[in-house]
């Protein structure tokens, strides 16, 4: 096995700017705070909205992979965490809103600490941030949960996918696993605050590849496309 020491990608940032950081990375604090965070969400999910997973054997046996699927809830993001497991658990990085999810400092912590989410600045998310995402993906062998319609369905319908997704595996060997949940929008919709009891079904499907796909507008755009279709295929 080859070892490579190397300084942590947030050493030197404020407590603040590393919570805000793309690079941010998990100490034995975070580590065990975020542990005890996923025993309770599956505690949670499995009581209030007897979530059943199909397909669980489609998710890759190692990291890196990217997770997406349908967006219409605040449950979406904790439920596709909820099944990763070992390593792939402890490398699993929400990407979430910053300027939902980082706008103060205890919004932040939760965030960072609790949820594990890396932010992505909608419409002010640099070129420079993008690259360390995508350098992240392969290079720490992370796991990434999106949600490729950019924002929470206000009527449960799933909306097109935005290219984004591309920039970060087109070109690479990292698959993307589609992923359907079914439930999440009658269980917590946007304009409610709180979830009710509601059952979930989360639905996996086989992992895609975009190793011949350019990291340019043409290859973004139909990683958006291919991917859409492999979660719609998951409708039932």
């Amino acid at each position: 096995m080859k070892w490579e020491l190397r300084p942590a990608r947030d050493l030197g940032l404020s407590p603040m700017d590393r919570l805000r950081s793309q690079g941010r990375e998990a100490g034995l604090g975070s580590l065990a705070a975020q542990s005890a965070w996923r025993r309770l969400v599956r505690l949670y999910l499995a009581a209030a909205h007897r979530l059943v997973v199909e397909g669980r054997d489609n998710l890759p046996a190692a990291p890196p992979y990217v997770l997406i699927g349908n967006h219409s809830s605040h449950l979406d993001a904790l439920t596709l965490s909820s099944v990763l497991r070992g390593a792939a658990a402890r490398r699993g990085y929400a990407l979430a809103a910053g300027d939902f999810f980082f706008s103060s400092g205890p919004s932040s912590v939760f965030a960072a600490y609790a949820v594990n989410a890396l932010p992505v600045w909608r419409r002010r998310t640099t070129r420079k941030e993008l690259n360390t995402l995508r350098d992240r993906l392969v290079e720490d062998s992370l796991v990434y949960i999106l949600f490729p319609e950019g924002t929470r369905s206000r009527d449960g319908a799933m909306a097109k996918f935005q290219p984004g997704l591309g920039t970060l595996v087109a070109g690479t060997s990292v698959p993307v696993v589609p992923c359907y949940l079914d439930g999440a929008h009658k269980a917590w919709p946007p304009d409610s605050r709180f979830p009710r009891p509601s059952p979930l079904t989360l639905r996996i499907g086989t992992p895609l590849h975009f190793t011949d796909l350019p990291n340019e507008k043409a290859g973004w755009a139909e990683i958006a496309a291919r991917s859409e279709a492999a979660v719609r295929a998951l409708i039932r």
